[in-house]
C-alpha cells in the first residue's frame, strides 16, 4: 500500500531538450546531404527527455522508491536500512539528473530542495524535491527508530 507519492516535473529539462532536439531535426531536414547523425542526436536528445522528465518518490510500508521520467532509472532502498534524514538546500551546481555530491548521489529534476537521506551501513544519498518536509515526515513515520 503506497503511503505518500509525490511527483516533480522538471520544466526546464523538458523544454530545453524539446527545444534542441527540434532544432537539430530542422537542421538535418533542411541540410543538403546525409546527415544522420543530426537525426540521431535529436533522437538521443528524446529518449533523454522521456527518461528524466520527471521524478517521482514513493514510499510505501517497506520501501522509498524514486523513479525518473518513465521509470526505467529508479532508486529503491528498504525504509528498515534508513538511519536518518534531514531536508536540505542543494548548490546550483550540482544540477540535474544523476551526480555525485557531498550528500552523496543525488537524484534530481528540478530546484535547489532536497532530503538528504543516511542509511544504516552509513552510506548517504539525496532526492530533489519542491516538498523537502513532507517528505522528511513520511520517512520519519515509517523508518524505525535508531
Amino acid at each position: 500500500m503506497t503511503r505518500c507519492e509525490h511527483t516533480q516535473t522538471g520544466h526546464v529539462i523538458i523544454w530545453s531538450l524539446l527545444v534542441v532536439a527540434v532544432l537539430f531535426a530542422i537542421k538535418a531536414t533542411f541540410e543538403l546531404g546525409p546527415h544522420r547523425e543530426l537525426l540521431l542526436v535529436g533522437i538521443g536528445l528524446l529518449i533523454t527527455l522521456a527518461s528524466f522528465y520527471k521524478l517521482t518518490i514513493r514510499i510505501d510500508d517497506e520501501t522509498l522508491c524514486a523513479s525518473f521520467g518513465v521509470g526505467i532509472i529508479r532508486k529503491r532502498v528498504s525504509i528498515a536500512e534508513i538511519a536518518g534524514c534531514e531536508p536540505i538546500r542543494i548548490r546550483w551546481w550540482y544540477g540535474w539528473g544523476i551526480h555525485l555530491t557531498p550528500y552523496g548521489w543525488l537524484y534530481n529534476v528540478s530546484g535547489l530542495d532536497a532530503v538528504a537521506i543516511t542509511l544504516r551501513n552509513g552510506r548517504k544519498f539525496a532526492l530533489g524535491t519542491d516538498a523537502p518536509h513532507e517528505l522528511v515526515k513520511a520517512i520519519r513515520r515509517l523508518a524505525p527508530p535508531n
